[in-house]
């Protein structure tokens, strides 16, 4: 009976072909035969069953050869080297028994392709790299077990702990195979509960907030993404709880252990933290110790504000070592040697703290590193800087310079300059690395509006036109009561100076509208046609001076069908026929009865020219401030020729608070403005103001009202055929006038979001709007209560107030059949009092264009106010 040494192993691969893989043939039964030799010299080595590689290169593996003395324990090394090679599936050796040795293999095949299935999660261009196998190479199965843990150690990154993958071959000619895995996803595996266990001086759900990781559920659980379970998150919370607790002054806390249990299911993960919370401890003596001349233990405990007898609270010593830290670096100490030294008294629960500085040389800049900008040039990036090489190390000047170059535009958010040793201890280099966004837009966008309906609009812009810093904008805006085409150029560093230079040329139709009932119906329409040059230098880091000038051609206009009257078909008050002028019949007029006298008084075309300033003073840190505040005020003088004559001031002013206590993300806002208009001329007419109605405030946007909601405005309303005014409203006429002054406030809290939220771009936040527009002169006002007509002609005569309404009183041609209900208008809303709305919004950067909705409720307001309860914005900037 031949000796045959063979390899069992197991097959976790099921082939998955209608006729099954090649299978080695099995070892015929042991039978009671006399025993083989188990040694002897080798006469000669025969290999069966090799495709693709050699009889010499199977030999070679084997290490066996003609002439070699062997043995059982040699030809069982040998089967276990031919294996290692995992070229191998099946190797049988016989021949002991003569020592005509044959290795008979089959070999591994050759994969052919590797299919994905079953995976929507994660998708195959990020599973395909993590795979080593590769189609051509050869089959293992030791390999596929490591690539199926691979696979699945990507689904745990993810929170799926419950997929699985199962690998399966498909057998092909030619000893290829088609390697396929196949996943079940699952479902992400969630924190089903957190427990805590050793705290006595704090609940569990207090604690819990303090955590990133949150337990699945809730009403709003769909939005969160912080329940599934995460090993690194774990870890974080664990931090979180002793920070937390240390800012309580439990400096002895510590976690015992941290379990994450899965629950039998497989599909949830039960957390629990055995906590340890020790004594509280109170601020003991505050002492300071220092080596700079420049930073005195006097100077030191004023920075620091910590008093004895207070809670030990460890990130009020964190902080108070970054304002130490802060104040050196504007000393000129680039590295600091600043550390607090903690002497614990365990008997009196106290934690005396002594601040000690160093030693440290002065510091200066060696030099200025900037790396990764492709399209900005360096000297771009470079006059942002407020040091230079060669300079004196300054923190606040550095800090300054990164909010400058944030507030550019260019660069990825959170950019920071960081600071390494120089060559020498008293050198420091200032390295910044970014990260350029881009800078070029083109816009061809359609959306709605509540307020203007259908929006198109058509933009090209480049903030950063050719790496210089100039920005260069041409659009085109249609909707339903505006229309504009605008062409700009800004160039802020005007012959490498500090200097801003900057023109714009633009035409814009606007059409005003009023309210009928509720419906909006168009009135005049102003095209404005001009140009406008600026300039603008800074007066100190934070201040800056504009100036400007416009040159605008307005023309105002009613439409004709509308509000004009043929004087031919008016009667003489003197009963002598149509109304002539002293060339002969008048052309068709604006008529007051159908417009108003406040409009019928703007039409015409007027020519402005106007210069001004604007002085502004800015420290936020960005484009998106969080901290800082803005104010700018401005005055225009109109008169430099042309036909308007009047000055225009406005203030504004915005402030920025980052509330850490809240933790992170939370910031305040507050805004203010007015301004004022004072003509310089006299009315044209008496009843109108001196300042048309197209350079007057209409106010910022109170949200909760609608636009042009606020301030002065005419109602027209009509009689009933009895002299009663109709209270329907349905036929009512609201006409805005916009006001002389106006006032606006806001106070606004953004709300921070979780990271899945922050990725879409969402904002949320409440408000609080307060605001009005007024002073006007009183325009003149009808109150008609009748048309009277000829019957034999359609001339027509007005009837003023009477309890009379009989028209036959006019004369002859006059009848009742032939009249028609007047109007009364009435002049309202010119107050300074408060509106006042209450909501809350979100900014949304949609993939199709930025959106904001507000939900706000007016809750002051006077007669005439024009309410919106829900407002949104889409296609526009906001």
């Amino acid at each position: 009976m031949p000796l045959m040494a063979q390899a069992q192993q197991s097959d976790p691969l099921a082939p998955q072909t209608a006729a099954p893989a090649p299978q080695p043939a099995a070892p015929a039964p042991a039978a009671a035969q006399p025993p083989a030799p188990t040694s002897g010299m080798i006469r000669s080595i025969a290999v069966r069953g090799s495709q693709r590689l050699e009889a010499e290169t199977i030999r070679s593996y084997a290490n066996l050869a003609p002439g070699q003395n062997y043995t059982a324990e040699t030809l069982d090394t040998a089967l276990k080297d031919l294996y290692a090679t995992e070229l191998f599936s099946d190797v049988v050796i016989t021949g002991a028994e003569t020592g005509n040795i044959v290795i008979t293999v089959q070999e591994n095949p050759v994969i052919n392709r590797i299919i994905l299935e079953g995976n929507k999660r994660i998708k195959d261009d990020k599973i395909v790299p993590e795979i080593k196998l590769k189609p051509r190479e050869i089959f293992t199965r030791s390999k596929v077990r490591a690539d199926v843990e691979r696979i699945v150690e990507l689904y745990k990154r993810q929170g799926r702990f419950a997929a699985t993958v199962e690998p399966k071959i498909v057998n092909l000619e030619q000893n290829r195979v088609d390697l396929v895995f196949e996943v079940y996803e699952g479902d992400k595996s969630k924190v089903r509960s957190i427990n805590i266990i050793g705290n006595e001086a704090f609940k569990d759900d207090r604690l819990k907030k303090e955590m990133f990781t949150k337990q699945a559920g809730g009403v709003l659980g769909f939005l969160k993404s912080n329940d599934s379970y995460d090993p690194d998150r774990l870890a974080a919370d664990q931090q979180k709880l002793r920070a937390f607790y240390l800012t309580e002054g439990y400096a002895d806390f510590r976690v015992v252990s941290a379990l994450a249990e899965l629950t039998p299911d497989r599909r949830d993960f039960v957390i629990t933290y055995v906590v340890e919370e020790g004594p509280r401890y109170k601020l003991g003596p505050i002492e300071a110790e220092s080596a700079l001349r420049d930073l005195p233990p006097e100077k030191i405990k004023e920075i620091v504000k910590l008093e004895p007898g207070g809670w030990f609270n460890a990130k009020a010593v964190e902080d108070a070592v970054t304002k130490l830290n802060e104040e050196a670096g504007n000393l000129g100490y680039a590295f600091a040697d600043i550390n607090p030294a903690y002497e614990r008294d365990a008997e009196k629960h106290e934690m005396g703290i002594t601040f000690r500085v160093g030693e440290t040389p002065r510091t200066y800049v060696e030099r200025i590193d900037i790396s990764g900008n492709t399209s900005t040039r360096d000297k771009v990036i470079r006059r942002e800087f407020r040091v230079n090489e060669g300079d004196a190390f300054n923190a606040l000047k550095v800090k300054r310079s990164q909010d400058r170059l944030q507030s550019l535009g260019f660069f990825q958010e959170n950019l920071e300059v960081k600071q390494t040793e120089g060559s020498t201890p008293d050198k420091v280099v200032l390295g910044l690395n970014v990260e350029e966004k881009s800078t070029g837009e083109l816009q061809l966008s359609a959306g709605y509006s509540s307020l203007e309906k259908f929006i198109l609009s058509f933009s090209i812009a480049q903030r950063n036109f050719m790496g210089k810093g100039q920005e260069l904008n041409a659009g085109v805006n249609w909707s339903r009561y505006s229309k504009s085409i605008q062409l700009g150029f800004v160039e802020p560093y005007f012959l490498d100076k500090n200097i801003l230079l900057g023109g714009d040329i633009f035409r814009r139709d606007y059409n005003s509208f009023n309210y009928v009932g509720n419906s909006r119906n168009t009135t005049y329409s102003q095209t404005s046609t001009g140009t406008a040059l600026r300039l603008g230098f800074p007066l100190t880091e934070y201040m800056t001076l504009g100036t400007r000038y416009s040159l605008v051609q307005d023309n105002i206009t009613l439409d004709e069908n509308t509000f004009y009257t043929d004087p031919d078909l008016v009667a003489d008050p003197d009963g002598n026929g149509p109304l002539t002028g002293s060339n002969g019949p008048l052309p068709p007029q604006c008529d007051p009865r159908k417009a108003g006298q406040y409009l019928c008084d703007e039409v015409g075309k007027r020519l402005t020219s106007a210069i001004g300033y604007s002085l502004v003073y800015n420290d936020t840190d960005g484009i998106r401030p969080t901290r800082g505040q803005s104010v700018v005020l401005s005055q225009d003088f109109a008169g430099l020729g042309g036909d308007v004559k009047y000055i225009r001031s406005r203030l504004t002013g915005i402030k920025y608070w980052q509330l850490g206590l809240l933790g992170g993300g939370w910031v305040l806002s507050a805004r203010a403005e007015g301004g004022y208009i004072h003509p310089l001329e006299k009315s044209p007419s008496t009843g109108s103001d001196p300042i048309r109605i197209t350079d007057r405030f209409f106010g910022t946007q109170l949200r909760g009202f609608d636009i042009r909601g606020i301030g002065p405005r005419i109602i027209r309303e009509q009689y009933a055929a009895d002299g009663t005014i109709d209270t329907s409203q349905k036929n009512q006429v609201s006409d805005a006038l916009g006001g002389r002054a106006y006032y606006m406030g806001r106070i606004e809290l953004e709300f921070p979001t979780n990271s899945s939220l922050k990725s879409f771009g969402l904002r949320p936040s409440a408000f609080i709007d307060v605001g009005s527009v007024w002073r006007l002169t009183t325009p003149v006002t009808e109150d008609i209560i009748k048309f009277c007509y000829k019957s034999a002609a359609p001339t027509q005569e007005i009837r003023p107030p009477s309890t009379n309404l009989d028209c036959a009183q006019f004369g002859a041609g006059y009848d009742n059949t032939n009249s028609s209900p007047g109007f009364r208008e009435r002049y309202v809303g010119d107050s300074a009092r408060p509106r006042l709305s209450i909501g809350i919004g979100v900014n949304w950067v949609s993939p199709f264009g930025p959106l904001r909705i507000d939900i706000a409720k007016a809750l002051l307001k006077t007669e005439g106010d024009e309410t919106k309860l829900f407002s949104f914005n889409v296609g526009t900037q906001f």
